[in-house]
């Protein structure tokens, strides 16, 4: 198909799903680089072995696993033309990903209770890494949760039906995609580390 052909519409909608596909793109290879590091570093002396992660970090796995699903099921709701659903769904998931940063929180803050801080005396190198890759996560289910934050607004504003969702489809997509790098992150972290 050429990508030249078609409405200012549709050329505008693959545009923007092609802007995304590139943001993904890069993040997969920013996280690529930070896991690389990780595999390099855990050579070092002073890596720390047999570190269990936060129970909290487990459950942030749960959480933003049911807020995809949730997700799924307000897409769907929408395609039905069931606008009170997509509603409740969209609430449901917004809600979730501030629960999973809290659960994020509550993580770090079983870390430092072990006695590991980012910096300083207490630190190590296992440790920051495990801070950084966590929290540069973070940073993007809160870009995930603006996003959502978007797509509510403009569901309110009814620009959204079943023919006319790009913007739904496209801050899914992201989040879906948060969501498995956060379940990669998680296992990696904890068979790694």
């Amino acid at each position: 198909m050429d990508l030249t052909q078609g409405t200012l519409e549709e050329k505008n909608e693959r545009a923007k799903r092609m802007m995304l596909w590139f943001g993904i793109i890069s993040l997969v290879m920013s996280f690529a680089g930070l896991t690389s590091a990780v595999l390099v570093s855990r050579k070092r002396e002073d890596w720390l072995e047999d570190f269990i992660m936060p129970n909290a970090f487990l459950i942030s796995c749960v959480l933003i696993v049911i807020s995809s699903i949730t997700f799924i099921i307000a897409k769907r709701a929408l395609k039905s033309n069931n606008r009170s659903l997509t509603t409740a769904m969209l609430l449901v998931t917004f809600g979730l990903g501030i629960a999973f940063i809290f659960s994020q929180i509550q993580g770090f803050e079983e870390i430092i209770a072990g006695g590991y801080n980012f910096t300083g005396p207490t630190s190590n190198v296992t440790m920051s890494f495990i801070y950084v890759i966590a929290a540069v996560h973070i940073l993007h289910v809160f870009a995930g949760l603006i996003s959502i934050l978007v797509v509510i607004y403009n569901h309110f504003k009814q620009k959204y039906n079943a023919e006319s969702m790009l913007g739904l489809r496209l801050s899914a997509t992201f989040w879906h995609f948060i969501d498995i790098l956060w379940l990669f992150l998680f296992l990696f972290l904890s068979y790694v580390v």
